[in-house]
């Protein structure tokens, strides 16, 4: 009998994002574990007339990342390829994941700036579906790019640095311009965060929203649908050299892995067969989800374990119309009757003039809504997404929502000029797939 190659049995793999949105068969599978093997890669797909799609961690909703030509797991492409103390910057492979970059930092003692609550994807990923953080004077991560390598069609390299007019182009590019090898980082000296997270009624949070957010570093909420309740996060600067003063590990474990994930789960679940149960499970986890204040180093007080399969979209618009666009939001879930188990989160981040941000020439407040992955979102999502639309709101890259490239070139001014350089680079649509054909044109 014929013994199957590696290859053969990874052409017959299916692969399916972690939102369990996106499922696709590739034509092949390669983990390629250095930038040369990366380069070859590329260079002979893109001769035997086959798309190239690179993946990380799955972590988007969206179809971003579907490949099915040829699908380059990244996995074996992690780590740090070189630290400039002087300028505190650290370059990195494009497949390393978040979680293990603090680590990698921390032996000179840098830190990113800002961080999302999730830190599973790989630092390529991120960067290319504009994930982000909270806080009004601090960017999403790819504002945080000083340089990157992009492997071309031909398997060439293209690195583009800090001062290169392509940069703000190249930095949040959605995988349309080149295969990332690796990311110059700009970092900081690391720092701590003092966090304050407390359970607080909703209208009391809304009165004074404008002074929460501009007089704390990183702050978020989020409202619990059917309830007048929202749980609020402070997170204030702190030097590197400040007390810390962690959460008990069994704390920490009762509120991030038992009440966040495992409770949660059988929460929602419980909502799917019974949605008369969630308004009551919404108002006990409103209450339960804040009361504790603790200080340590940034990535521990940014990121949280987040377990719970759920779909998402997430809509950026103008910061001062968050409170009309969130008002809006809050009056249709309550006429159209709808259980919402998980709640709305919101967040803001600075203008940037990135071409594809969400935030590009404008200070951003971000709402995002989630349903639990057993439950069909596309009601709900739709109908929010007009809400956004409605203002002037630029939907998240790698969560879903219904735009296509002409309602989008509507609201980027650097989208026509992102289209040309991608005719440039990759005129014979190398790197796109039905995703990237839709937000951007064929």
């Amino acid at each position: 009998m014929r013994v199957k190659t590696r290859l053969q049995q990874q052409q017959r793999r299916t692969w399916q994002n972690w939102g369990r949105t996106v499922s696709v068969r590739p034509e092949q599978v390669e983990t390629p574990a250095s930038v040369p093997e990366l380069q070859r890669a590329v260079a002979s797909a893109a001769a035997a007339g086959q798309r190239v799609k690179a993946v990380g961690a799955g972590h988007s909703f969206t179809g971003i990342a579907e490949a099915p030509g040829l699908l380059l797991d990244l996995t074996r492409l992690q780590g740090l390829l070189g630290v400039d103390t002087a300028r505190g910057r650290v370059r990195l492979l494009a497949g390393t994941r978040l979680h293990r970059i603090p680590g990698l930092l921390a032996p000179y003692g840098l830190a990113m700036p800002n961080l999302g609550d999730i830190d599973r994807q790989t630092i390529a990923g991120a960067i290319s579906t504009g994930t982000h953080g909270t806080g009004a004077a601090f960017g999403g991560l790819a504002t945080q790019v000083a340089a990157l390598t992009l492997i071309q069609p031909d398997g060439g390299l293209l690195t583009v640095e800090d001062g290169d007019p392509l940069l703000p182009a190249a930095a949040l590019s959605l995988g349309a311009l080149g295969i990332i090898a690796a990311v110059t980082l700009q970092c900081v000296p690391a720092f701590v965060l003092r966090a304050e997270e407390r359970s607080e009624p909703l209208a009391g949070v809304l009165s004074d929203l404008s002074d929460r957010v501009n007089g704390t570093d990183h702050f978020e909420f989020y409202w619990f649908p059917h309830t007048g309740l929202a749980a609020t996060k402070s997170n204030t600067r702190l030097p590197g050299t400040a007390p810390r003063t962690p959460l008990p590990r069994l704390g920490r474990w009762v509120d991030e892995s038992l009440l966040a994930n495992t409770v949660f789960r059988a929460a929602c679940a419980a909502g799917t067969l019974a949605p008369a149960v969630v308004p009551p499970v919404n108002r006990a986890a409103a209450r339960l989800l804040g009361g504790r204040t603790y200080a340590d180093s940034s990535p521990e007080v940014f990121t949280q374990r987040r377990t719970v399969r759920f779909r998402e979209m997430e809509y950026g618009v103008p910061a001062n119309l968050l409170p009309s666009a969130f008002g809006a939001l809050q009056t249709l879930v309550a006429e159209n009757r709808w259980r919402i188990s998980f709640p709305v989160e919101v967040r803001w981040a600075a203008a940037d003039q990135l071409w594809l941000s969400t935030a590009h020439g404008r200070d951003t407040a971000y709402i995002a809504v989630h349903r639990y992955y057993r439950e069909d979102p596309a009601e709900y999502f739709a109908a929010v997404e007009q809400v956004m639309l409605a203002h002037q709101g630029r939907p998240h890259w790698g969560k879903l929502h219904s735009l296509d490239a002409a309602a989008l070139a509507r609201r980027y001014p650097r989208f026509g000029d992102f289209q040309a350089l991608r005719d440039r680079l990759d005129p014979g649509r190398v790197f796109t797939n039905s995703y990237l054909d839709r937000v951007l044109g064929a």
